[in-house]
């Protein structure tokens, strides 16, 4: 019995330690990494984006709010390895933006324009989220420039469905309802409220993209340049944001009440405060030779 006992306790340890392995980043050549361990989110590192002039449809304003955007220090409780960032959605009818344009909700949108840009690399974050019809979040690089034309890798994007998200290139002659895009069904059991690791590895003429390190699409430069030219040499920059309903939702949902692209019961989980997007870490590094 207290041979077993032992055994079991370090089988126990054993599995402990592979599950903490796998939550800590493979940080290798590092170029940007963030943890999200601080007081505050960094500013030297991320700009919080203001406006209520939204695109696609969108039925939410972003504000510079600690209740959009905070930090939850120590967050092993959010099953994070640190400090964990949450942007949340929040239901506040009748704001109004500086744009004079009138919003029922409010969320977080967060980037690295023109203070961390990069030009390929391994691109992950650690991320779990809220479902819901309509619940649009999304970890994606943007170049600077009229778009499409400086190119967009989405890492991870979900729209509400918690057992798929989707990876998509947009540049010029393949945009919107690309033709480069892939839904990524996870693993039975498992869905988007848990958490994974979305990474994309952007090289000179691919970008491999893959959801704890398991390749889901590859998109290379020949099969872009049927449509356009390839517009993934230029530098490009890190965004976290939270959208809330809008064109991509409802074209998966084709809900259109009691907002465009947004469900009842979504709008219900946004005024009970458990819409939410937690962010464990960012990291950046150089592709392997």
């Amino acid at each position: 019995m207290k041979l077993f006992f032992l055994t079991a306790i370090a089988a126990t340890l054993s599995i402990t330690a592979a599950i903490a392995q796998q939550h800590q980043p493979k940080k290798g050549d590092t170029i940007f990494f963030d943890d999200f361990n601080q007081k505050a989110l960094d500013r030297s590192k991320w700009n919080v984006e203001v406006t209520g002039n939204t695109v696609n449809q969108e039925q939410q304003a972003y504000v510079d709010s600690a209740s959009t955007i905070y930090l939850v220090n120590n967050a092993a409780g959010e099953g994070a390895t640190n400090g964990a960032l949450i942007l949340k959605a929040l239901y506040h009818p009748g704001y109004t933006s500086k744009e004079n344009k009138k919003y029922d909700f409010l969320s977080g949108r967060i980037n690295t324009e023109h203070k961390m840009q990069f030009t390929y690399g391994t691109f992950t974050c650690r991320m779990k989220m809220a479902s819901g019809a309509g619940l649009w979040p999304a970890f994606w690089l943007l170049g600077n420039g009229r778009w499409p034309d400086c190119g967009e890798i989405d890492i991870m994007e979900t729209v509400g469905d918690s057992s798929w998200t989707s990876n998509a290139l947009h540049g010029p002659g393949y945009f919107g309802d690309t033709p480069l895009a892939y839904r990524a069904f996870l693993p039975a059991g498992t869905d988007v409220t848990q958490w994974h690791n979305y990474s994309a590895d952007w090289t000179h003429d691919s970008i491999v993209f893959k959801v704890d390190d398991k390749v889901t699409y590859t998109v290379t430069r020949a099969m872009a340049e049927k449509y356009g030219r390839w517009a993934f040499d230029n530098p490009k920059f890190i965004i976290l944001n939270f959208a809330l309903g809008g064109g991509y939702p409802n074209g998966v949902n084709k809900v259109k009440e009691p907002y465009f692209g947004m469900s009842q019961n979504t709008v219900n989980k946004i005024k009970a405060g458990q819409a939410k997007v937690v962010v464990d870490w960012v990291l950046v590094t150089k592709i392997a030779q």
